[in-house]
């Protein structure tokens, strides 16, 4: 286990920094509430074994007999609030999904949803985040596994060899966090318009800046819509 501390993602101990965030903008007329919260930025570290939860010292157990180099393979194992995370290591993905998903022990048969994020200032530098979320219908446990990858390279295994539910929720991160998927049979995009420029998750991305038409009308951005005083 490395002793690795990013910012973001599930299970978040300690705290560095400061993150600004939405509500409160004040003397403008951005009726978003962007820009006025500023709030301690928090910083991801291990939790320590053994974690005091049945279900994820289980989980965690049956992997680590399972998985030979487990801990070459997981870089962090955070428990918070009841909720098991493993941060894996892109490279070994696709090799400890399909240990979660075949051992006995473990049976997470279903991929349930799969989500991005974006930590500018993740200190690691691999801002974007992609957390899948599993279920073991068998053992009736719940798990959370998340990879992260930088802005510069943000390519990932595809999850959907082992759990095709992970398809368009893959295709959905991709179109609005750029993270792309290697092995996807189809990873276009599926919500913005296929010529559209950027990714409107990331949190660099302009805050309703870019001018759209819609049906002959235009969205303008927010520092001149209407305010309310």
């Amino acid at each position: 286990m490395s002793d690795l501390e990013q910012g973001g993602g599930a299970g978040l101990n300690g705290r560095a920094g400061a993150r600004h965030d939405a509500f409160g903008a004040k003397g403008s007329g951005d009726t978003s509430g962007f820009g006025g919260l500023v709030a301690p930025a928090r910083v991801l570290s291990s939790s320590e074994r053994p974690f005091g939860d049945e279900h994820a010292d289980a989980i965690y157990d049956a992997l680590e007999r399972a998985f030979a180099g487990l801990d070459e393979a997981i870089e962090l194992v955070v428990v918070d609030r009841g909720e098991l995370t493993l941060h894996v290591r892109r490279e070994r993905l696709l090799d400890v999904a399909r240990t979660l998903r075949d051992d006995p022990a473990l049976r997470f048969e279903l991929l349930s949803s799969l989500s991005g994020a974006d930590y500018p200032d993740d200190p690691s530098g691999r801002r974007l985040h992609s957390v899948a979320h599993l279920l073991s219908l068998t053992h009736r446990r719940r798990i959370r596994v998340e990879v992260s990858v930088s802005v510069e390279d943000p390519t990932m295994p595809s999850l959907t060899p082992v759990w095709p539910t992970a398809d368009w929720h893959e295709r959905e991160t991709y179109d609005f966090f750029g993270i792309v998927y290697e092995g996807h049979h189809a990873l276009t995009r599926i919500m913005m318009p296929d010529d559209w420029i950027g990714h409107p998750q990331r949190k660099d991305y302009p805050l309703g800046g870019i001018p759209v038409d819609y049906k002959g009308a235009q969205v303008p951005p927010p520092e001149k819509r209407r305010s309310y005083s």
